[in-house]
């Protein structure tokens, strides 16, 4: 049984890679200065340097999900060519996409129920997402069906770990994360909070570390507690923050081998809530 695979912006996947396994992706927008733009246009380099250059000049910037016309727009042709349709979205608790894509879904299953639309909430952000995605088209290509693969991807979304640090603390103050005083205070002391998504999606706080390079170690030290040693991917997302990645990257060789590992900018929507200077990494552990 043939699929198509279906995300939406905020899995962070590069636009080659996009176009190579025809993934179909669903835009979220995000404002600056009243002024629209969409996460990714098809066709379109999606570059995000201006972007994280707008938001160290001090732009305010604020986001929107998915509309549910476009979702139509964008699938109901799927439907209609008799495509069935696997969705993997964005964490339903850091974002109303998932939501309104599934009530989209939903009308759509009645009016062509001959074909099979699975929808799944990955729990995940950037390319903790983005990585499921990629296991999904994987085997795809291996020849596996719609159900096998859904099946695959539901089983290991609580295997998918996500560990973040952010460089300024400004960004999860404007996001609600932490006070005006944590922000303060941490700025001022250098202190770098290690984050995670956890089991329920959601963005936490796990500890904090003062300095940033002890902050890119940490993250490497929290993937030797829990890899599960296989040969897999790995990916690693950064805002608009290149040598930070790298050092991440290095310090993860240290201790694995990997079958890739996957550095990549983070998308407006993700970034604007956590701001220039985010790293994250992300890979399949023992647990979250």
């Amino acid at each position: 049984m043939s699929f198509e695979i279906v995300t939406d912006t905020c899995a962070n996947l590069p636009d080659n890679f996009i176009d190579e396994q025809t993934i179909h992706v669903l835009s979220l927008s995000f404002i600056v200065d009243g002024q629209e733009y969409k996460s990714y246009i098809k066709g379109q380099d999606n570059d995000l340097t201006k972007f994280y250059i707008m938001m160290r000049e001090g732009a305010e910037i604020t986001t929107s999900c998915v509309n549910s016309e476009t979702v139509r727009e964008q699938i109901e042709p799927l439907l209609i060519a008799g495509k069935n349709i696997l969705y993997l979205g964005f964490s339903s608790r850091l974002s109303s996409t998932y939501d309104v894509v599934c009530k989209v879904f939903s009308k759509l299953k009645t009016q062509y129920p001959q074909q099979t639309i699975i929808t799944l909430d990955t729990l995940s952000a950037s390319l903790g997402q983005g990585l499921l995605v990629k296991y999904a088209c994987q085997m795809r290509a291996e020849g596996k069906n719609i159900f096998q693969v859904s099946d695959w991807v539901e089983k290991n979304i609580g295997n998918l770990c996500h560990w973040f640090t952010v460089d300024d603390l400004k960004y999860l103050y404007r996001g609600g994360r932490i006070s005006a005083a944590k922000a303060l205070i941490g700025g001022m002391l250098q202190v770098k909070p290690i984050m995670h998504v956890d089991d329920n999606g959601r963005l936490v706080p796990v500890e904090t570390v003062r300095g940033r390079t002890r902050s890119l170690d940490t993250l490497a030290n929290k993937m030797k507690e829990s890899y599960l040693g296989l040969n897999q991917n790995i990916c690693i997302t950064h805002g608009d923050c290149l040598e930070s990645a790298e050092y991440l990257k290095s310090k993860v060789m240290d201790f694995y081998q990997a079958k890739e590992i996957l550095i990549h900018q983070i998308d407006p929507v993700v970034g604007a809530h956590c701001g220039p200077g985010t790293v994250a990494l992300f890979f399949l552990g023992k647990q979250r």
